[in-house]
């Protein structure tokens, strides 16, 4: 495990932080049901702290049918109102059925593509932009790849998915580097 004192100063709030960070966060995902999971988890995320996600993450993967995008796509108002019942995950009723839509785009999206991996990641050129922070206060909210991702993701009808989420989106899928140089979580070229 990496030196607590080296690690991306974000994640030392908590055990179950530290593990996201040296196990997930930065590594290039290219799995649609991951690529899928991050996208709701992101999404959920909207307003909230990563930690209230990362505590509810196994919730979400059991009542959002272990993120199968074409199971949660076929979810209708009574399951909805169902979820929105459950304390499990972030009950709100603009976040749950945005999932639900975007589940839906998401199968467009395979579907124009063959895949959601081969359409997200043309937003960076098929590799991981490395960001090579030498500090927080170097990482942005966003960037021009986010903002390009973000404005197509939403002329698709996808929702919750706004430049800011979706730049942490690149970051948690490893479509951007953003671990800082001294981080020994850092992708190894």
């Amino acid at each position: 495990m990496p030196d607590k004192d080296l690690r991306c100063p974000w994640c030392l709030g908590s055990a179950q932080y530290i593990e996201y960070h040296d196990r997930e966060w930065g590594v290039p995902a290219h799995d649609d049901r991951v690529l899928f999971e991050f996208l709701v988890l992101e999404g959920a995320q909207a307003g909230l702290s990563w930690s209230t996600i990362l505590a509810k993450r196994e919730n979400y993967r059991r009542l959002f049918a272990q993120f199968d995008p074409a199971k949660v796509a076929r979810f209708d108002r009574r399951k909805v109102e169902g979820l929105l019942k459950d304390a499990g995950i972030v009950r709100n009723r603009l976040k749950v059925e945005g999932t639900v839509k975007n589940a839906k785009a998401f199968l467009a999206v395979q579907e124009e593509f063959g895949s959601f991996d081969a359409y997200a990641w043309r937003f960076v050129a098929g590799r991981p932009i490395d960001g090579r922070r030498t500090s927080m206060g170097d990482v942005p909210a966003s960037t021009p790849e986010s903002d390009a991702f973000s404005k197509d993701l939403k002329k698709r009808g996808f929702t919750f998915v706004g430049s800011t989420i979706m730049y942490a989106f690149m970051q948690a899928t490893g479509m951007v580097d953003d671990h800082l140089v001294t981080c020994p979580a850092r992708r190894r070229k």
